[in-house]
């Protein structure tokens, strides 16, 4: 599965802009609330460098990508917990996302009307997390009421989890979200997964700009950017508009206007990057004889036999060893069989915590 990343905020604030300039995939565009009835789905590659160098060296039939699944859901309004603009059934479409796209609007346009007058980038967010903790409130009351009936026949059993979620609920009341909680070790990590609380998911603040405030975007996303630095969340500060706009460009004169406006990277990357550094994520590569190079992300700290169940779950459960060379190494050498012939590939076994930028052969039983 590739990595998820949910597309949350407010009417207006170009959310909609921002996946299509990411996508390319023509989800419809408009001033006024509501376009995005149906989440819009993109699937798209994450650019990496060595990705590239290493399909040069291999020159195989084809070269794949990790890639990262966008979801843009209709933007959020006061009352969405209860359905206001549709609100719970948008809500539904990303509780099974890996991270979230908190977008917020830090430009000025007299012709896109924001929804509550000024903008405001803080109060917007505050007003996401509002509807996002009712949110949850109402999935922990569900579930509170069914761990009562069972808890009838059989209370000892469920005194436990009843606790927790009592402490959630009255944590969720008081207006704090579920992350903090749950990485203190407040839940256990099953009963937090099964829940999908909106608000426990890490984040990736996007400070929408317009072209004239890139790179930095100006005091309303210095806001925003101080504001994930807080919570230990990480930040973009892009322009939807300019990103759409040079989607549609060739790639060397796109990359020659970014340069202009002082941008080093596309937003996808960036986006994606930042996706990877806000839930640990690494990549590792594979080589499939002279038929396939592929790039795979997983999760820093995974063993060489989850990592090679990534491949296929054939390789997890047959595991015998996995034979390893980091990606600077074997470019420097250029190719695996003058690699092998110098002895620098390195054998592992199932404690090994694959690195990031291994270059792996998974060897195991069928």
């Amino acid at each position: 599965m590739p990595l998820q990343i949910g597309i949350v905020g407010l009417p207006n604030v170009g959310k909609s802009t921002l996946f299509n300039a990411l996508t390319n995939a023509g989800a419809e565009v408009a001033s006024y609330p509501f376009t995005t009835i149906e989440p819009n789905r993109g699937i798209v590659p994450v650019p990496d460098p060595r990705l590239e160098e290493l399909g040069e060296i291999v020159e195989p039939e084809r070269v794949t990508p990790a890639t990262v699944e966008f979801v843009d859901i209709a933007g959020l309004v006061k009352g969405a917990h209860r359905g206001e603009g549709l609100g719970n059934q948008f809500l539904g479409h990303i509780r099974t996302v890996d991270a979230i796209a908190m977008v917020c609007r830090c430009f000025a346009d007299p012709d896109i009307a924001h929804v509550d007058g000024e903008v405001d980038p803080i109060r917007d967010v505050e007003v996401l997390d509002l509807e996002l903790i009712l949110a949850d409130l109402e999935v922990v009351e569900r579930r509170m009421g069914r761990v009562r009936s069972a808890a009838k026949a059989k209370p000892r059993d469920y005194a436990a989890e009843m606790e927790r979620l009592e402490e959630l609920h009255e944590r969720l009341e008081a207006g704090e979200r579920a992350r903090a909680w749950v990485e203190r070790g407040g839940m256990r990590p099953r009963l937090a997964k099964e829940l999908q609380l909106l608000t426990a998911k890490k984040r990736i603040y996007v400070a929408n700009v317009a072209e004239q405030d890139l790179p930095g975007g100006g005091a309303r996303a210095d806001q925003v950017a101080q504001l994930a630095e807080k919570e230990g969340a990480a930040h973009v500060v892009l322009s939807a508009e300019l990103e759409a706009e040079l989607s549609e460009w060739p790639a060397d004169e796109a990359a020659a206007y970014r340069a202009e406006v002082g941008l080093e990277r596309p937003g996808l990357e960036r986006l994606a990057k930042a996706g990877y550094r806000v839930l640990d994520l690494i990549t590792f590569f594979t080589i499939a004889g002279g038929e396939e190079v592929r790039a795979w992300s997983i999760e820093r700290g995974t063993k060489a036999p989850q990592a090679a169940g990534q491949v296929h779950s054939q390789m997890e459960e047959g595991f015998i060893r996995a034979e390893v060379i980091p990606f600077p190494k074997l470019a420097e050498v250029g190719s695996w069989q003058v690699a092998r012939d110098q002895g620098i590939i390195r054998v592992k076994g199932r404690e090994y915590q694959v690195q990031d930028g291994d270059v792996c052969l998974f060897r195991f039983t069928p």
